[in-house]
């Protein structure tokens, strides 16, 4: 027997009697409220849209991590705060259930979609997406753009001539935190990075608070002047969000982690930031599982970008630090008055082959001047506050090329370098033969030039031979007496005379820039 629609058994019923008509009409009236809602908003339709935006919310997630970051900002916030929205309404809708049919059905519903959502984070979980930290397909250009390292994503910076860098979260990575797995120390390509949000990290991930500073570095962490490149960016980073201090530092060399900084470098930060640098390196993380930062900076560009007024600025505030940190001022009359030479030698590749005939000459010109002081030091004998001392006083540094010219920027502005080249480096060298030039510039001092030594060790090939450079590279380096007494006179008569314009200008001696007290 086929049973007749609902509609059809009513109607029949509803003529049955004038008692039963009004009856039946309110049940009908009750009942067709619900039943044009639930057609409407059915959970099968329901469970299909659910469905459908589940499907386009992990497609975007995992293509995220390719796009440029202006691409996908607003889509995946837009639908995680869906996600969120839907789950009060479900919380609010299973807390308030009566024991209706209707409602029943409701909470079946309800619980229908809690499982579903949950299978959702899961998916959100499971589709974070590590990448290599270290792009193989950019090994040719590995400075170049948005570099090898970390190279899906792109940098920014809050005006131009201000330092490049990435913050997580932030709106360019649409809130999500940035992850890292692995601590390989070989091979960058072992090490990997993804993005995730706060509520959906990736499973047994190790959530570190406060600020991580994340520092790729080209070259060696080892070397003052590579490390101070590396990390001077950060410095310039905290002097433009509030002194803001990190609570670790997590150190890449080609995607290779590194578990230290140079002495000089670790004690540079601590004066800087007030506090001595914590390394981390992953040790109590289990090998495989991510590590996520609750906020993380990271600098891959060195100082690349910013303005020289702004290196000036950073330079400053390091100096100033520095001096406080140990104990050291440059002011007073009697530093107005006098001028600080100093010899600061090297030992081993890039030495002078004759440092008594060397201090000769700069001390009978030294002489001639009233109030010039000569200071012979060798920079392997000295802490780094011996360093700053010396420094402080200095108002004319003379130094081989090498990482201890690092310390110029430690003088006060305007003070003047003189570098020694040993033969060979201005054919073979490269650019890298001018980075004293550079921060000479950069922290507000003068060079005056270079002298090159055009004698050394004959190479068996011709002298423009690349393969000449490795015994060029740690040659020593010899005098001209002539040339160095003519040339120190001129300076000291430079800096004699501007320093007689700063007495008479009442000018200050002391640093500037020391900010983030």
């Amino acid at each position: 027997m086929v049973k007749a629609p609902p509609e059809l058994v009513e109607r029949s019923s509803m003529a049955m009697g004038s008692s039963r008509v009004a009856h039946h009409h309110n049940l009908k009236h009750h009942s067709q409220r619900p039943n044009s809602i639930s057609s409407f908003f059915s959970p099968k339709l329901s469970i299909y849209i659910l469905a459908s935006c589940v499907a386009l919310f992990v497609i975007f997630h995992i293509q995220s991590l390719q796009t440029p970051p202006e691409s996908t900002s607003s889509l995946p916030s837009w639908s995680l705060n869906l996600m969120r929205q839907w789950q009060r309404v479900i919380n609010t809708t299973t807390t308030a259930g009566t024991a209706t049919a209707e409602e029943t059905t409701s909470t079946s519903f309800t619980n229908n979609c809690t499982n579903e959502l949950n299978a959702l984070r899961d998916k959100l979980r499971q589709s974070v997406t590590f990448l290599p930290l270290k792009d193989l397909r950019y090994a040719h250009a590995a400075l170049v753009g948005h570099t090898w390292f970390m190279s899906s994503m792109y940098d920014s910076s809050d005006e131009e001539g201000e330092v490049q860098y990435q913050h997580f979260p932030s709106q360019l990575s649409s809130n999500r935190l940035l992850c890292l797995k692995g601590r390989d120390n070989h091979d960058g390509s072992w090490n990997s990075y993804a993005l995730a949000w706060p509520d959906v990290l990736p499973h047994n991930a190790t959530l570190m608070t406060g600020l991580s500073f994340i520092s790729y570095n080209h070259y060696s962490y080892d070397n003052i002047w590579h490390g101070l490149a590396a990390v001077m960016p950060f410095v310039a980073w905290h002097k433009k969000n509030s002194c803001a201090k990190p609570d670790r530092w997590i150190l890449y060399h080609w995607g290779e982690i590194r578990s230290r900084m140079a002495a000089w470098l670790s004690t540079l930060m601590e004066a800087t930031f007030g506090g001595p640098p914590f390394v981390e390196v992953f040790n109590g993380v289990e090998e495989g599982r991510a590590v996520c930062f609750e906020e993380a900076v990271v600098m891959r560009h060195n100082e690349g970008g910013m303005s020289r007024d702004q290196r000036m600025e950073v330079y400053d505030l390091m100096r100033c630090k520095a001096r406080a940190y140990c104990n050291v001022s440059s002011e007073g009359e009697d530093r107005r008055r006098k001028i600080g030479m100093t010899l600061f030698m090297r030992t081993g590749p890039r030495s002078f082959k004759n440092e008594s005939a060397l201090v000769g000459i700069f001390e009978k010109e030294c002489a001639k001047v009233d109030g010039c002081r000569l200071v012979v030091a060798h920079s392997n004998n000295l802490t780094f506050c011996d360093q700053v001392k010396l420094m402080s006083m200095t108002d004319i540094l003379m130094s081989p090329h090498g990482a201890q010219l690092t310390n110029m920027f430690l003088m006060d502005r305007n003070s003047s370098v003189m570098e020694f080249f040993p033969k060979g480096w201005l054919k073979l060298a490269g650019v890298g033969q001018f980075v004293y030039h550079w921060i000479a510039s950069w922290s507000g001092m003068r060079h005056h030039g270079a002298w090159r030594d055009p004698n050394g060790e004959l190479c068996q090939y011709s002298e423009d031979d690349r393969r000449c450079m490795s015994l060029y590279k740690n040659g020593k380096i010899g005098y001209n007496e002539t040339y160095f007494s003519e040339w120190s006179r001129n300076i000291l008569n430079e800096v004699k005379k501007r320093k007689m314009e700063e007495v008479a200008n009442g000018a200050l001696l002391s640093s500037t820039g020391c900010i983030c007290r």
